[in-house]
């Protein structure tokens, strides 16, 4: 791996973990993993430029059809991909055809670009998701598979002990918080070869500091929250076949300066 590189422009594609839910911003916008790593870079590129084609609710074959052209024709430095985990979590699920979709999108992508980056992305530790986890996993095969095939770096946020912490993690148990965000674009950074910007940067790799677990009282109040709030819209979406991300435009469509960026 390139130590110390010089990066001047990046494309973000796929879903929701791209898109930056649930990493707030006061204006009601998201913010995200992917927009806090542009900013790093563009704070060591002058010019630097970036888009982000995130939407949330997409599903593989959508990145697909919707996304990877459009990045590829942009012919950026780097491009991340994350896609799939949504076909993951839904019932019915082509495991197959998930691998292939990953596949056409890594071969149209590694291609345009001088570094593709994929991850083995970061699972939520509790019961809600360890259902899926024997597919998330092989997801996350084919990842590797496909790096190693094509030259791409893999960022293993799905083995960071601090990334399972349900602390990370908004309370929809689907997203990672703004802290969370943060600790993922410093495991991007680092991947793709630049040097610690502080002691936080190594607190991807760390578990969190240990504290007393929440009442019984408490958890059955945030299980109802979740339920109501998340859990049933989610399932009344699968069911109708609708997505949160229909008709969604993603935020930033084309490759411009990155605002703060100097040039």
């Amino acid at each position: 791996m390139q130590t110390n590189p010089t990066h001047t422009s990046l494309v973000a594609v796929g879903d929701s973990f791209t898109e930056g839910m649930s990493d707030l911003l006061p204006d009601g916008t998201y913010r995200g993993w992917a927009d806090v790593l542009a900013g790093r870079m563009a704070a060591r590129s002058p010019g630097f430029r970036y888009a982000n084609l995130a939407v949330r609710g997409k599903l593989i074959q959508q990145i697909v059809d919707e996304q990877v052209d459009i990045a590829a024709a942009m012919r950026p430095d780097v491009i991340t991909l994350v896609g799939g985990l949504n076909d993951t979590l839904r019932p019915k699920c082509d495991m197959v055809r998930v691998r292939d979709l990953l596949t056409e999108a890594v071969e149209r992508l590694a291609p345009a670009c001088e570094r593709l980056v994929l991850m083995r992305s970061p699972g939520r530790q509790g019961p809600v998701l360890d259902r899926f986890r024997p597919r998330m996993e092989e997801l996350f095969d084919c990842v590797v598979e496909l790096a190693a095939k094509h030259d791409a770096v893999v960022v293993d946020l799905y083995g960071a002990p601090s990334l399972g912490d349900p602390r990370l993690w908004d309370v929809d148990r689907l997203h990672l918080t703004a802290e969370g965000h943060r600790r993922v674009a410093a495991a991007v950074w680092e991947t793709l070869g630049y040097p610690p910007e502080g002691a936080g940067d190594a607190e991807w790799r760390t578990p969190m500091p240990v504290t007393p677990p929440p009442g019984w009282g408490a958890r059955r109040v945030a299980d109802v929250r979740f339920a109501r709030q998340h859990l049933f819209p989610w399932i009344g979406r699968r069911l109708t076949g609708r997505s949160s991300g229909d008709g969604r435009a993603p935020k930033h469509t084309e490759l411009l300066p990155y605002p703060g960026a100097q040039g």
